[in-house]
C-alpha cells in the first residue's frame, strides 16, 4: 500500500456536501483505504474573485492502485458529481488533485507529482499539515517548514480533521 495525499476543493452546489460525497466515493475505491481527512477550510478563490468562496481539504489514502489508474478514478468521481469548470481558476463543482503519491516524483502529460504548485497554496499546505505534521516531501522539504509561510492565513476552518479507523 502506498500513502497518497489528495486535495479536494469545491465552490459550487453545496461545496461541503460535494467534498463529503467525494470522500465517500474515494473510500469505496477498490484496494484503497481512506485513512484521514483534514479540516474543511473556507477560502477565497485563487483566480477570479467574482466567484463563491471555496471549501478545501486534504485526504490521505492508502492504495495499491497505480498513479494513473487512481487519477482515472478521481476524474470519474469528479464527472459523476457533475464537475463544472467554467474558466481557468474559476468556479467548480469538484476538483480532486493528487498531491503526493508515496515518495514518487512523476512527470508526464497527464500527471505531475508532487503537485506542481502545492507549496505555494495555503489551501493545500495548511490542511496537509492538519493530517501530516511530520511529512517530508520527495524533494526534501518538510510540511512543518512550509506551513510557516501561511501562519497568518485568511482561511476559516469549518470542520475539524478526522482520523479514520476502519478496523
Amino acid at each position: 500500500m502506498v500513502q497518497v495525499y489528495i486535495a479536494l476543493g469545491s465552490n459550487l452546489n453545496t461545496p461541503t456536501e460535494q467534498l463529503n460525497s467525494a470522500l465517500e466515493a474515494i473510500s469505496a475505491l477498490p484496494n484503497t483505504e481512506l485513512k484521514s481527512v483534514s479540516g474543511f477550510y473556507q477560502s477565497k478563490p485563487l483566480g477570479p474573485q467574482d466567484q463563491p468562496d471555496y471549501v478545501n481539504a486534504v485526504a490521505m489514502i492508502e492504495t495499491t492502485r497505480p498513479p494513473l489508474a487512481l487519477l482515472d478514478e478521481l476524474q470519474r468521481i469528479e464527472n459523476e458529481q457533475g464537475r463544472v469548470r467554467l474558466r481557468r481558476w474559476g468556479e467548480r463543482t469538484l476538483d480532486l488533485d493528487i498531491l503526493l503519491y508515496g515518495d514518487q516524483i512523476i512527470q508526464n502529460e497527464r500527471l505531475t507529482v508532487p503537485h506542481y504548485d502545492m507549496k505555494n497554496r495555503e489551501f493545500v499546505i495548511v490542511p496537509l499539515y492538519d493530517i501530516a505534521q511530520d511529512l517530508v516531501l520527495p524533494e526534501g522539504e518538510k510540511v512543518a517548514d512550509l506551513v510557516k509561510a501561511f501562519e497568518n492565513h485568511q482561511m476559516h476552518k469549518i470542520r475539524n480533521s478526522e482520523k479514520i479507523d476502519r478496523t
